[in-house]
Formats: C-alpha cells, sequence, structure tokens
C-alpha cells in the first residue's frame, strides 16, 4: 500500500479523503493557495506544499505546481477529489509519466468520458437512449442561437468539460440563447481552462437519477444502486438521496446494468457515476459520466456500508474489489443536505465573510437510532472566500425507512449553528418538510415550480406555531426569573414573575397560562388546549433544545426587545413575550418602514464587475441585462426589473464591489 498520497483539492473533500488516508495508515500532503492558508485541510494533512495566488487558474489547476509539489514530498499517489484536475487527462498522463499512481480512472477512460461530447458519441455507438442535441463545437452566439432554434427550445447549453452547474445555463428563447452561450463558455474557461460549448434540448419535468459505479484492474465491475438528485437551482444539487423514491427494482437493476457496461466498454477503473434523465414512465435517457468522486458520495456509502474512498485508493494501489453484486444490498435510506454560502433570501446569491459561529450538529448515532455525518472543510472563525466553490458542508442523515432519515434531518438542520454569512440551512429546512417532497413526487424542476417568487422563509403552520409559543413562553419564564435576581433590587420592591402573557409572532397574537413546577411547565391557551414543556436552557444560549408534547423541538435563538429571534424549520420569527397590558400598548406603535430603493441597482453579494451592458441616459427595457457580477466562479446577470433611463453609472467593468454598492441610478 502507498505511504503518502498528495491530494490535488482544498475544503471538504480533501478533509473527506485525508480521513479515510488516516484509517488506512497513509501520510497524505494538502495543497493550498495564499486563500486558504489556514483551510482545515492544511491543518488536518501531515505535510502541505503553497502553490500560488486565490484564483484557482492561478493555483490548483495548474498542472506544474502540482506536480512540482509531488516532487518536493515524495507522494506516491495523488487523489484529486472532484473538480479541478479530477478529470483532466492531461494531469492523469503528467502524473503517469512522472511514475506516479493517479486514484482514478486511467486517462483514455477520463478522455473518453470525462468529455461530454464524446461520451454522448460513445454512448450512442452502444445503443443508448440519448438526449436530442448538437454534439459538435459551436463557434459563437450566433451559431448558438441558429442551432438552439433547430433543436427547439428550451434547450440546455452546457460546457463541455463543465461539472458541478458551472457552465450551464437554460434557454427559452433566442435572446437566452445568445446570453446563456457567453456567460457558460466565461464560467467553462475560468472553471476548467476549456470554453467548448454544446447544446441539447432540455427534457421537462425530468428526474436526475445517477448510478454508482466502481471497476477493478482484475476485469471487476459492480453498481453501488442509485442516487436521487432532483432536486436542483441553477443545475447544481441541493438535497440529494439514496435510494430513489421513484424507481421500482427492475428499472433499478436495468440502469445498474447499463452503467456496468458502459464502464466497462471504456476500460474504466475506480469509482465513477453515471448520470440518467428519467422520465415520468421509468425511461431513462444517459446524459454523462463523471470520472471521479461525486460530491453527494456519502449517501452512497451510508446505505451500502462502502467506503468509496478507501475502495479507489485500493483499486489504484491493485487490489480486486472484495464484493460481488450480489453482495450490495440497501440498507435504510440516506439524505444529503449541501450547506452552501449562498443568501435564500436574497435569490440565492453568494455570501463571502468570516464564519462567526460554526457549530454542527454531533455526528454519530442518534437517540432514535438514525445516523448523522457532516463532512466540511471550515471552522469557526474561519472565513469564506469568494474564489472558490460556495459549499460549506454535507450534512447527511440515515434512517431505517425514508421518512425516519427525513426527520433526522429536520433535527440535524434545526441544530446546525451557523452565522456571520448568509447560507441556505433555511431553505435545506423548508425542503425537508415540503409536502411534495415528503411524497417523494419530485422533478428537477421541484425548485423553480414550488418558488417561483424565490424564497423568503417558511409560514409554520397552527401546529408548528403552537408548539413554538409554548416554548418560548417557557423560555421566558426562564429568563424573567432570573431578571429579578439582578434588577429590581430597591427595599420593599420584589420583582414578581406573572402567569398572564401574550405571544406575538407570524402576525398572530396567542395568550396564554404558564403553570410550572420543578419539572417543566404546561402552557395553556385560550381555548384550554394545555402543551407540557420540559428545558434546560439557560437564558444566553444560542440553541434551546426542549422537549414538547413529547417530542423534540431545537430552536435557534437570538434575543431583541421583550422577546426572541427564533429561526426553526426554514422559519425565521421574532416571537415578542409581553403581558397583557405590555402587548395592548405595542398594538399603538407605529411600524417604521425599510428606505425606497427602487431607483438603484445594488450590487447583491460581493464580487466582481464582469460587464456594464448600458450606458448613461439609455432607455432600458423590463428584463433587458444591465450588468453582470462574478462570484464564486458563477457569472450572475442583473437585469432591469422594470422601465426606465439610466441616470448614473457608478461602477466599471472590473471594479470590486460589496453588497449593496450602487451600481447604478435610475431617472
Amino acid at each position: 500500500m502507498f505511504k503518502k498520497i498528495l491530494i490535488a483539492n482544498r475544503g471538504e473533500i480533501a478533509c473527506r479523503v485525508i480521513k479515510t488516508a488516516r484509517k488506512m495508515g497513509i501520510k497524505t500532503v494538502a495543497v493550498y493557495s495564499d486563500a486558504d492558508r489556514n483551510a482545515l485541510h492544511v491543518k488536518m494533512a501531515d505535510e502541505a506544499v503553497h502553490i500560488g495566488p486565490p484564483p484557482a487558474n492561478q493555483s490548483y489547476i495548474v498542472i506544474d505546481k502540482i506536480m512540482d509539489a509531488i516532487r518536493q514530498t515524495g507522494a506516491e499517489a495523488v487523489h484529486p477529489g472532484y473538480g479541478f484536475l479530477s478529470e483532466r487527462m492531461d494531469f492523469a498522463a503528467a502524473l503517469e509519466a512522472e511514475g506516479v499512481i493517479f486514484v482514478g480512472p486511467p486517462s483514455p477512460a477520463i478522455e473518453a468520458m470525462g468529455d461530454k461530447i464524446t461520451s454522448k458519441k460513445i454512448a450512442m455507438e452502444a445503443g443508448v437512449n440519448t438526449v436530442p442535441g448538437y454534439m459538435g463545437l459551436i463557434a459563437d452566439p450566433d451559431e448558438a442561437v441558429k442551432i438552439s432554434s433547430e433543436i427547439g427550445y428550451p434547450v440546455m447549453i452546457k460546457a463541455s468539460a463543465g461539472g458541478g452547474g458551472k457552465g450551464m445555463r437554460i434557454a427559452w428563447n433566442d435572446q437566452e440563447a445568445r446570453e446563456g452561450f457567453e456567460s457558460s463558455k466565461n464560467e467553462a474557461a475560468n472553471s476548467f481552462g476549456d470554453d467548448r460549448i454544446f447544446i441539447e434540448k432540455f427534457v421537462t419535468q425530468p428526474r436526475h437519477i445517477e448510478i454508482q459505479v466502481l471497476a477493478d484492474k482484475h476485469g471487476n465491475a459492480v453498481y453501488l444502486h442509485e442516487r436521487e438528485c432532483s432536486i436542483q437551482r441553477r443545475n447544481q444539487k441541493v438535497i440529494e438521496e439514496a435510494p430513489s423514491p421513484f424507481l421500482d427494482e427492475a428499472t433499478r437493476k436495468a440502469m445498474g446494468e447499463q452503467a456496468v457496461a458502459l464502464a466497462k466498454a471504456v476500460g474504466y477503473t475506480s469509482a465513477g457515476t453515471v448520470e440518467f434523465i428519467v422520465d415520468g414512465n421509468r425511461n431513462f435517457y444517459f446524459l454523462e459520466m463523471n470520472t471521479r468522486l461525486q460530491v453527494e458520495h456519502p449517501v452512497t456509502e451510508l446505505i451500502t456500508g462502502v467506503d468509496l474512498v478507501e475502495q479507489m485508493i485500493r483499486v489504484a494501489n491493485g487490489e480486486p474489489l472484495p464484493f460481488r453484486q450480489e453482495d450490495l444490498k440497501i440498507n435504510g435510506w440516506a439524505m444529503e443536505s449541501r450547506l452552501y454560502a449562498e443568501d435564500p433570501y436574497r435569490n440565492f446569491l453568494p455570501s463571502i465573510g468570516r464564519l462567526t459561529r460554526y457549530r454542527p450538529p454531533v455526528e454519530g448515532e442518534t437517540a432514535r437510532g438514525g445516523i448523522v455525518r457532516n463532512d466540511t472543510g471550515v471552522f469557526e472563525g474561519g472565513e469564506i472566500s469568494m474564489y472558490y466553490d460556495p459549499m460549506i458542508a454535507k450534512l447527511c442523515s440515515w434512517g431505517p425507512t425514508r421518512e425516519a432519515a427525513i426527520e433526522e434531518m429536520r433535527l440535524a438542520l434545526d441544530t446546525f449553528e451557523v452565522e456571520g454569512i448568509g447560507h441556505n440551512l433555511p431553505f435545506c429546512s423548508a425542503v425537508m418538510d415540503h409536502p411534495r417532497f415528503t411524497s417523494g413526487n419530485i422533478t428537477t424542476a421541484f425548485i423553480a415550480e414550488e418558488y417561483p417568487e424565490g424564497f423568503n422563509g417558511v409560514t409554520l403552520d397552527e401546529a408548528m406555531l403552537r408548539r413554538v409559543v409554548a416554548a418560548t413562553a417557557a423560555m421566558n419564564r426562564v429568563a424573567e426569573i432570573r431578571r429579578t435576581k439582578i434588577s429590581g433590587t430597591m427595599d420593599n420592591h420584589e420583582r414578581r414573575v406573572g402567569d398572564d402573557w401574550v405571544v406575538s409572532l407570524q402576525g398572530t397574537a396567542f395568550p396564554v397560562q404558564i403553570a410550572a413546577d420543578k419539572a417543566g411547565s404546561t402552557v395553556t391557551f385560550e381555548d384550554g388546549h394545555a402543551m407540557r414543556v420540559e428545558s434546560d436552557w439557560t437564558p444566553g444560549q444560542p440553541l434551546a433544545r426542549l422537549t414538547v408534547e413529547g417530542a423534540p423541538l431545537v430552536l435557534k435563538v437570538g434575543k431583541i426587545p421583550m422577546g426572541f429571534r427564533i429561526r426553526v424549520r426554514g422559519a425565521d420569527l421574532k416571537v415578542h413575550v409581553r403581558s397583557p397590558r405590555q402587548h395592548d400598548l405595542a398594538l399603538l406603535m407605529p411600524e417604521k418602514l425599510p428606505p425606497d430603493t427602487s431607483k438603484f441597482l445594488l450590487c447583491p453579494m460581493p464580487g466582481l464587475v464582469v460587464k456594464i451592458s448600458v450606458e448613461e441616459g439609455q432607455e432600458v427595457q423590463e428584463g433587458q441585462a444591465l450588468a453582470t457580477v462574478e462570484a464564486m466562479k458563477m457569472e450572475n446577470i442583473l437585469k432591469a426589473e422594470r422601465r426606465g433611463v439610466v441616470k448614473k453609472i457608478n461602477a466599471a467593468a472590473g471594479a470590486s464591489l460589496k453588497v449593496d454598492d450602487v451600481i447604478m441610478e435610475f431617472e
């Protein structure tokens, strides 16, 4: 077995590989850019080598710099993780020439399958159904518009070397095809060093289901069942699960056998994923093969018990697979929520800054017999950089059934504390409670259909509202008792804690009465319904773990005057707990309105201005492109929300802007 492996990657996947290498007794080497000098993967590795400036195209994807790091440290093998150089045939070939083992497939298989255009041609020759499209290279935006019109809208514009949602756009008309081609080409060049683009028909109402394959150098290949990856936003997966709630045994077997046959046809070894689009009748079409470890591999590990990174390392070392197809059963159900540094309340735009608080849930077996796992590459006090992918962590749960896995995920998300940046934890929580998701009736259009106006938080139903009311009333009583001990201590003036309170939240007021004993509190509503609350929460703690009516409830707690800021299950609530008299007086207070910013185009996230598309004095129409801002390797086109005339432009191409900086003003 290898004595030392270099990991040509960063973030959570580098940390993930280090954990398995450590378990196997293998030393690890990390590489890092200036921006990652204090990163977690650097601290975890046995050695670390500096490879250049923050931009990936000057550090992590520069093959010569990785090769220098290998020579410096004497690493015998390289694990590429995902993204960056993981699917670059020239990188695998450079390692081969150096006599260093690539922990991945052979370079001809990367060349054949890693390129989406070539892989589609091979799949077609092998008799695999593929989505209609144009497989040739496209020269310019005019040709992209012509081809898109011939295929028929909507179309998907994709980077040939793409992955992770980078370099992908859906176009519904000529204008979007033109804009999408240019943005995809730019993103592909910046992210992969390869700006080739192809176009295919966009299949509406599809499911995205992928098959995990594993093959050794002795002719053995197996599939480790499927993952459902239909919950996507801008072609970027957000929630994944294994197995799929949609597949039956016959379809699973057919897809698995086809994936294995395709892998064998190109002499594939190591772990790989064959992605399919599946329609409502369970017809499946080959989409692409990812010749690397997938981001969502933990859910497969949780239902099969197979450590995929370990198997990749053993296959690279020439060992045969230790199991056959019939040994690989599905055990239970697993969920993965990707925690992104993206603000769901600002249309999921990237958010950068320091993690002032980062407390993931406790990993391992839970009190309910499930499992929680968190793959991460950050730490409290660390910084989220604008240079790389916005993923912070992958929170996974396992349960014996799909319902149990979802419930474990709900509680894990409620327990996960992240402060200092915008993040999508509330959105992940909202999905876990969404009736359509819990029913399993999902497609890749789920987010677009269920959140057409974006995400504005969750409106809790009556049952959940009452649980929060009971919990906060009990918490307020604890806080009030504490306050009596440090204030109102004048002689002959004793501060008394009352039993009658009005809890106001989500536009509704609930008068309640509290009766407390040593074990907890009983909160009684006006209609006579009583709820039992037990908790060991003390004022000042940012997380309250309670039991309400015998069921666990976890609240993230902040302080506001006469109440709490409560975050739970995707809702962000201002909860006021007042005496009846205070409540009556509060109703008389005027409401403060936010300032009117409708005459400004504000920068929605920290980023770099790529292009200003209009001039001062120009009349613009609703939906017209005004500016393009790049952040975290993604280009964002900012469009006019209504007709108007540009009065003043405050930013130029190349400018670095903060959130809410004014890009331009309108008359």
